[in-house]
């Protein structure tokens, strides 16, 4: 009998814990938990983290060990769940472009949650993290374009990256971790159709409900309980019945290639990376031409179709919505010559200049574009002026995709962009926790999430 692809994933995760990790994965890991602090921080005052912070309460009572944005202590289980969501909240945290999934909010989220409450290594928080990244990207990967334009892979793909990273954290023998995976994609849910009802505001329980069901399910797998072995490719495994439509070879290719972590993209704007390029191109053209907002007469952008699915609002109605509407977004990057956290959290969407502005943009699709989605997400913005100077610029490839990626530097500087409120010294703290990550001496060392990266001490106080 040929072996199952989802047996061969499990032996990987097994064979890179014994594995010396490479130097660039090392670094990598280290940026990657830096975004998720980004993320965290950039929300954490927000009315809708503290939602966030009392529906965990809700579902999970009573006070615990695991640090919050923003809160107190919480179990394990409450604070990954409050972690994932708030983390998610601004459309900061990073993503994929193959996977079309947030894999930082369902690896980091449990992990450091369950390192709280056991005296986990830094290595084996390492390896836990990049399980979890490994089995969302892989997965999200295989089940391609048909399963993202239907389900959130976040929350699809997510649920058996969480089951991987909490499991790896666990330290469950590959035959526990290969149930948990199973008992993880038999709870993966997640529908689009929030997007067509406007529900945004619900976008961030898709994470938060995809980690506290990965993380149940490693639990229920270390309890004994058995799970689905071929949760992806089985008859009624994920591929056919959440319209898989993408490389199934994606479960096991490459495992001697550098971990999946790697190819992540930390995000340049606070949107839905759906709506990268076109800022990219639009970007360009400013820096490049200066245009003149009053001489403009017309911005035409043509981009990839799957784009709209997911970032279709044509003008927001609320702030949820901004990070989801191109007009929006290109007329704010127009009109301020910049796209800043305030621009999502407080617009003006009732200003004369930006709706002047944006009554001037035409958006269309190219079939032609989505030919080569989702590895490349082609967009053309063209500004024609009122002289008939027309400015065009094409962008395949994303800021911070690992073609054209930020360095370390350039990650400090984003973490104070997207996160006003901090200030030096949990900067200092953040920076520091997660750049010894970069250094092998300190595989051995226990690490601790302490209360002050997530700004417990604050004055926000508890919500």
């Amino acid at each position: 009998m040929q072996a199952l692809p989802e047996s061969a994933l499990v032996q990987h995760l097994a064979d890179l814990q014994r594995q010396p990790l490479r130097q660039a994965t090392r670094e990598r890991l280290a940026q990657a938990l830096l975004d998720w602090f980004t993320a965290g921080w950039s929300a954490l005052a927000l009315p809708q983290a503290g939602t966030l912070r009392g529906l965990a309460n809700d579902c999970f009572p009573g006070s615990g060990p695991a640090p919050v944005f923003g809160g107190t202590g919480l179990s394990p289980s409450a604070a990954a769940f409050a972690n994932a969501g708030i983390a998610h909240l601004r459309e900061i945290d990073d993503a994929h472009r193959a996977a079309m999934l947030h894999p930082g909010v369902v690896a980091v989220s449990p992990v450091l949650a369950l390192a709280s409450a056991a005296k986990l290594t830094q290595r084996q928080v390492a390896d836990a993290v990049i399980a979890g990244y490994e089995v969302a990207l892989r997965v999200g990967e295989a089940l391609g374009t048909r399963h993202a334009a239907g389900f959130h892979a976040t929350a699809t793909a997510g649920s058996v990256g969480a089951a991987a990273a909490a499991g790896v954290a666990l330290g469950l023998p590959p035959d526990r971790l290969h149930h948990a995976l199973g008992i993880g994609a038999t709870q993966a849910a997640g529908l689009w159709q929030l997007v067509d009802d406007e529900a945004f505001e619900a976008k961030s329980l898709h994470p938060a409900f995809a980690v506290r069901n990965g993380m149940t399910a490693a639990w229920a797998a270390r309890a004994g309980l058995p799970g689905a072995r071929a949760f992806v490719t089985g008859k009624r495994g994920l591929y056919p019945m959440l319209a898989g439509d993408g490389p199934l070879a994606a479960l096991t290719a490459d495992f001697d290639a550098p971990e999946r972590i790697n190819s992540a993209t930390i995000k340049a704007w606070p949107c839905c990376a759906q709506l990268f390029t076109a800022l990219d191109a639009t970007r360009e053209l400013i820096d490049s031409h200066r245009p003149a907002v009053h001489d403009i007469t017309a911005v035409d952008v043509t981009i990839f179709p799957h784009a709209l699915k997911i970032a279709g609002v044509d003008w927001p109605s609320k702030p949820a919505e901004t990070p989801f509407s191109l007009r929006y977004v290109v007329a704010t990057l127009l009109l301020k010559d910049r796209l800043g956290i305030e621009d999502t959290e407080s617009p003006d969407l009732r200003s004369p200049a930006l709706l002047a502005l944006a009554a001037k943009i035409t958006v269309a699709t190219d079939a032609e574009f989505q030919r080569v989605f989702p590895h490349k997400r082609p967009c053309r913005v063209t500004i024609t002026m009122h002289d008939g100077r027309r400015f065009s610029a094409l962008r395949e490839l994303r800021r911070g995709d690992p073609e054209d990626p930020f360095d370390w530097p350039q990650l400090q500087a984003r973490m104070r962009a997207f996160a006003p409120q901090m200030d030096d010294a949990p900067a200092a703290r953040i920076t520091d926790w997660c750049a010894g990550f970069a250094d092998a001496g300190r595989d051995s060392d226990v690490c601790l999430p302490v209360a002050d990266l997530f700004n417990l001490t604050s004055s926000l106080g508890a919500s």
